[in-house]
């Protein structure tokens, strides 16, 4: 497990993981009042927290199944992604999907926050690239079986 420095400028408790075996934290609006999200409607909701990570790793903002499922909210940039450099306030963006207005009271959970590796790629231009079986077959190019 690495260590993570977190700045909590918000009144909502640090995010954690629900189980030993979960892979994403929750995320908690940090609100003055509730906020509306109308049908198609999205909104930048503040968490309050700002975090520097190690080299090498990003944290990835993505939806709550529930609030998906329930309610129609998703994270619109799924998922967001917070740069190792990145030292401002976690924002998630959300959008509401169905035909109801949906209430985000302080404190509720918005999303998740999971922790990943990757790697930086150095791009090399050729001319051509190597041929595979697939080739250059793209969406659906294996058909309905």
């Amino acid at each position: 497990m690495i260590q993570i420095k977190v700045v909590n400028k918000g009144h909502q408790r640090l995010p954690e993981y629900a189980t030993s075996q979960s892979a994403g934290m929750d995320l908690r609006a940090n609100l003055d009042g509730p906020v509306v999200l109308r049908p198609l409607e999205r909104r930048l909701i503040p968490t309050g927290l700002h975090i520097a990570l190690p080299p090498g790793f990003e944290a990835q903002v993505r939806p709550r199944s529930g609030l998906a499922l329930k309610h129609g909210i998703t994270v619109l940039n799924t998922p967001g992604t917070v740069d190792a450099d990145y030292r401002g306030e976690i924002g998630v963006v959300l959008i509401n999907l169905s035909d109801t207005d949906f209430v985000v009271n302080d404190g509720e959970r918005i999303a998740q926050m999971v922790i990943a590796r990757h790697e930086q790629g150095l791009l090399v231009e050729v001319e051509v690239l190597d041929a595979t079986e697939r080739g250059e077959g793209g969406y659906g190019h294996t058909g309905v079986k």
